[in-house]
């Protein structure tokens, strides 16, 4: 593909890249030139030692505190840290003469610390490394810093779940990802400390470092004996270029093949060992409370099923109620007990929990079969049927940027069930993903249920996608309950309107019971429902999804329609059904508005929540009304 540059960026790109390649042409066309009989060779020798010694010495000292610096600078928001990052870059801003006037002010004979080390911290080769790490720490911290918070912090969170304590999650992903900028940060820092000047001849003008000495030839023999000196700069400036293209992130796709040899003694069923023995109830008992600002999150539920779903809009703090139980964010109050062990003092890496994020939470780094052997106390033959289990045999070697999004999907659950736990969290495992994708990972959800014994809480916004997979729902709004219990009681009573709509019902009214499984919604017309009995002479609201009501001629209810909106697919009917608006999608697009209809509805899908105002008339006349229909 021909990529088009804006005609600008050429030019001046050129102009600074030619500028830049000068200097070194015109110095090679002085090589006939050079005086190479008067260079000191063992002097030249020794200094350039000195500076690819002081610069490899005070290079890993940086390393050594600049990248846990640059990770807390990027993790720890706060004044204080802000105040830290800004006064360890100001050696950047620093002229480096004034750079080594400040260090002889703490290394010289008359700082303290220089009194404490008799002198020794000048004028030395440790004074030459303390000199060069001063001026050149700050490369490294930039970027350390700069890495570590582009990471997405959710892989982190990840880790922690799947077992991996915080030193083990920095060392197996924070550092591994952040490790090719971290590797341009150790470059700049070597090549500036190989090349410092300033600072270095202020706190140690002897021994000579390469600079210094250059400096000293310069004044004593001038420009015609600078190149033999400056040759040896280039020579060893360059194999350093090369090293650092070394050091960027290298792939070893090793571990599928410790999965197949695990596999050779797997059981040869597609169906995992559960963890423990089955228990007949899951014994989860939540109770938490978070204030973010003004928002305040407050959730109390003690499901009796395995299969569980958290469904509200965005906003209402599901993920955060996911975070909380999983112990990645810290709550105000917290009681989390399952199967009798309290799980609030625990740490998420001691926490029995699978968690899969939103956006999965695969590491860039770490291919299909490396994510499958991430996990602490992870079966490697539980793995690989998990592989076949998936669909995902075949791509053990691949890394997450090489697979669709099912398929990343696929390995981020993987990952979650190979590690034992009592509970699997899954936040809108489906929300990236494009409807027929949707309809198919649903589905093999549906059946991997079958083969877990762990309780699963799904974190939704679609009603559709709980009431499939889920036995019990929690309903939040504005981080609060609005109702909660078995899902098909749920969808049959509501709690109220709000309630009603996210479960899907777009209009809704009001009517009057008459029976223990009718409602009177208008003249003559009486509504017949199903679920638990309805107490009489009470105003109740109630609603209908469109996929509950069918437009055909011998139905039992006389509608008229109000208005058809055309669709690709057929239109949408707005219907007027006693004094109710209802919708219908109709795969014919012939309907007219204003003419009258026959409607057939569903009983198990009227919804019916109760009003808090009483009837104010008697039932017994509705009833008469709806008994000569």
């Amino acid at each position: 593909m021909t990529r088009r540059v804006p005609a600008p960026l050429p030019w001046l790109a050129g102009l600074l890249a030619i500028y830049l390649v000068a200097p070194l042409a015109a110095g090679i066309q002085q090589v006939w030139f050079a005086d190479w009989r008067s260079v000191d060779v063992a002097s030249l020798i020794r200094a350039c030692a000195i500076s690819l010694g002081s610069a490899t010495a005070a290079t890993a000292v940086i390393a050594l505190g600049g990248i846990p610096l640059g990770y807390l600078l990027a993790r720890l928001p706060g004044r204080a840290t802000a105040i830290v990052g800004f006064l360890v870059q100001l050696p950047l801003a620093l002229p480096p003469l004034t750079s080594g006037i400040l260090l002889l002010f703490l290394l010289g004979y008359d700082g303290w610390l220089g009194q404490l080390f008799g002198g020794a911290l000048t004028d030395s080769f440790v004074g030459i490394v303390l000199a060069e790490v001063f001026v050149a720490a700050p490369f490294l911290i930039i970027a350390a810093r700069s890495s570590f918070a582009a990471m997405d912090a959710v892989l982190e969170d990840v880790a922690a779940t799947l077992g991996r304590g915080p030193i083990e999650t920095f060392f197996r992903v924070s550092l591994p990802l952040a490790r090719p900028t971290i590797a341009a940060g150790l470059l700049l820092s070597w090549l500036r400390a190989f090349g410092e000047f300033g600072a270095t001849v202020m706190v140690a003008y002897h021994p000579y470092s390469l600079p210094v000495y250059t400096y000293v030839a310069f004044g004593a023999q001038g420009l015609p004996a600078m190149l033999p000196i400056l040759l040896p700069t280039l020579v060893l400036a360059v194999p350093a270029l090369v090293l650092s293209q070394m050091l960027v992130l290298r792939r070893h796709p090793s571990a599928t093949a410790r999965l197949r040899q695990s596999a050779k003694t797997a059981d040869t069923s597609l169906r995992a060992t559960p963890a423990r023995p089955a228990e007949s109830k899951p014994g989860l008992a939540l109770s938490l409370s978070k204030h973010l600002g003004n928002f305040r999150l407050a959730v109390g539920w003690a499901p009796q099923s395995r299969r569980l779903a958290i469904l509200g809009p965005s906003g209402s703090g599901k993920s955060l109620t996911l975070r909380l139980i999983a112990g990645l964010d810290n709550a105000d109050q917290l009681s989390i007990i399952i199967g009798g062990t309290e799980w609030a003092r625990l740490t998420p890496t001691e926490r029995e929990v699978a968690y899969v994020p939103q956006n999965y939470g695969l590491f860039p780094h770490l291919t299909v079969a490396e994510h499958l052997e991430f996990p602490r106390g992870a079966d490697p033959a539980a793995a690989w049927i998990w592989i076949k289990r998936l669909g995902l045999a075949g791509l053990e070697q691949r890394y997450p940027s090489e697979l669709s999004l099912g398929q990343q999907q696929r390995v981020a659950l993987a990952r979650a069930l190979v590690r034992p736990s009592r509970l699997l969290l899954l936040d809108e495992p489906f929300s990236a993903l494009d409807a027929p994708l949707r309809l198919r990972l649903r589905s093999e959800l549906l059946d991997l249920q079958r083969d877990i014994e762990a309780t699963m809480i799904l974190v939704t916004h679609d009603p559709e996608e709980a009431a499939l997979l889920a036995d019990e729902l929690l309903v939040l709004e504005d981080g609060r309950v609005l109702q909660s219990g078995p899902t098909a009681e749920i969808f049959v009573r509501p709690a109220n309107e709000t309630v009603a709509r996210l479960l899907g019902s777009e209009h809704a009214a009001e009517g009057l019971t008459i029976g223990e499984f009718q409602i009177a919604i208008g003249e003559d017309v009486v509504l017949d429902i199903a679920g638990p009995a309805l107490p009489l002479d009470h105003r109740v609201g109630w609603a209908i999804p469109s996929s509950g009501v069918r437009i055909c001629s011998n139905g039992r209810y006389q509608g008229r329609i109000a208005s058809v909106v055309p669709l690709g697919n057929g239109c949408r009917v707005e219907l007027r059904l006693g004094d109710a608006d209802i919708m219908s999608f109709q795969s014919r697009s012939d309907w007219v508005s204003g003419r009258p209809c026959r409607l057939d509805i569903d009983p198990y899908a009227v919804r019916v929540w109760p009003l808090l105002r009483r009837a104010p008339v008697s039932a017994k006349a509705c009833a008469v009304a709806g008994s000569e229909d």
